[in-house]
């Protein structure tokens, strides 16, 4: 399971059409593909026509992951490179980070406490899903699909 500190914004930026619980569903028929088209072998162009409107978490290296804005800075998909497109869902909705927080009079740094406190848990289903490229010569060498249900795993984030 992969733990992010520096947590992402969920779904993307406002102008984008959410991503649904069956985009991170890979399709396996013809080799490994997203709902988006990509596959093993897309090359940074393919990956940022389709998923640039979205906020990733980007590690370069085995470093730790962090925010990045495709539009604004460029990836370094030459590297040895993954990155995560990630969302939260509450209740069976996409929601943003930023959503989550003004909805809660929250700050950032707290959304990690909130989504994993029983009282929330108690009024809500809340799913992660993230989908993880990694990244060779500058074209996508693996893809895979995560999931976590904070009604089930929570428990995990008490622990630590």
């Amino acid at each position: 399971m992969i733990m992010l500190l520096g947590l992402p914004t969920a779904c993307g930026r406002a102008d984008a059409v959410p991503l649904t619980m069956g985009d991170y569903e890979l399709n396996y028929s013809d080799g490994i593909a997203t709902s988006r088209g990509i596959h093993i072998g897309s090359t940074t162009e393919e990956f940022l026509d389709a998923y640039e409107d979205y906020d990733l978490e980007v590690s370069i290296g085995s470093g730790a992951y962090e925010a990045f804005d495709a539009k604004k800075t460029p990836v370094p998909f030459t590297d040895s490179t993954q990155t995560i497109l990630p969302a939260f869902f509450i209740d069976g909705t996409a929601a943003t980070i930023e959503q989550i927080c003004t909805e809660n009079a929250i700050e950032r740094s707290d959304l990690l406490s909130l989504l994993s406190s029983e009282e929330y848990l108690a009024e809500h289903e809340v799913e992660y899903y993230y989908m993880v490229f990694s990244w060779e010569n500058g074209a996508v060498a693996d893809i895979r699909t995560e999931y976590m249900d904070y009604n089930q795993d929570a428990a995990y984030y008490h622990e630590m």
